[in-house]
């Protein structure tokens, strides 16, 4: 009973509620304050309130929806991939890794690669002029595909993201996939359940909680990508890889548009708010039940 009100005094969360207010609530304030503001980068000091034109004027803006529905389907597609493609070398692969855990860090390298310096690598290897890869291609099938073309510009992309962040999925599924009791898998063989039985039955339905963690992770960070999109391709052709948050970054410094750049980053902190909230709430309730 005291080791419980020990953890639960409000004193102890002093010091993360600090961090909190600090690193976030005081930025949050300034930025509602300018959602609702008619604001250039000379009143940044004083800006005037103006009510909702700012989420009206976004809301209204069909490059909005658009760079909103190319996050949202480069999330979700790029989520899928990474967590099949992990969860594929966590499980068939994992007799290798266990006996030679040093490819275990070759597989992580590319998560340290900055995505920037990934977007600047492929820019260069795609290139269609000066690109390796066209270059072979021309060279061995008489022609070349336009990587970065607009047919083909949102599969290399998703490619690209894929190739860097599965290493994630992948550490995640291992870990799951290592932490299964070997008992369950004893008494399963014994029963005479064979590998893929025992894989669909008894390890995925283990590992589940931490594939959709691992998926809600990349997916969020699918969803706010900008750095290796913004140096890979920019906005697109007829900005067709224009996420929400390039979205916001072209608005903001390129058009000027403060205030609806800022009410249209609100409205991408609410609806990854919301997503939390969804997520937190059936991880209660599985926890519960």
């Amino acid at each position: 009973m005291l080791a419980a009100n020990k953890y639960e005094n409000p004193i102890l969360l002093a010091p993360m509620v600090l961090f909190l207010l600090a690193f976030l609530g005081f930025p949050a304030v300034v930025d509602i304050i300018y959602s609702f503001s008619e604001i250039t980068f000379e009143t940044l000091r004083a800006p005037k309130l103006s009510g909702i034109g700012n989420y009206q004027k976004v809301l209204a803006d069909p490059e909005f929806w658009q760079a909103a529905g190319f996050s949202l389907k480069f999330g979700l597609v790029t989520a899928a991939l990474e967590c099949l493609l992990g969860l594929f070398l966590a499980v068939f692969l994992s007799p290798l890794f266990e006996k030679r855990t040093w490819l275990l860090a070759v597989i992580m390298m590319p998560m340290m690669v900055a995505p920037a310096m990934v977007g600047l690598m492929y820019r260069l290897v795609l290139h269609e002029f000066v690109g390796p890869l066209p270059y072979y291609f021309y060279i061995w099938f008489g022609d070349s595909p336009s990587f970065l073309g607009s047919d083909n510009i949102f599969t290399t992309l998703v490619i690209i993201e894929t190739l860097q962040w599965t290493p994630f999925a992948f550490l995640l599924c291992y870990v799951a996939y290592r932490g299964i009791p070997a008992e369950l898998r004893e008494a399963a063989s014994v029963d005479g359940a064979k590998a893929l039985r025992m894989l669909w039955y008894i390890e995925l339905p283990l590992m589940l909680p931490t594939i959709a963690i691992a998926f809600f992770i990349r997916f969020i960070d699918g969803f706010r990508v900008f750095d290796n999109i913004f140096v890979l391709a920019g906005s697109g052709p007829g900005g067709s890889t224009t996420s929400m948050s390039i979205f916001i970054y072209l608005a903001f410094f390129k058009l000027g548009k403060i205030g609806t750049a800022v009410a249209a980053s609100m409205l991408l902190f609410v609806a990854v708010l919301c997503l939390l909230v969804v997520v937190s709430r059936l991880s209660q309730r599985r926890a519960s039940a």
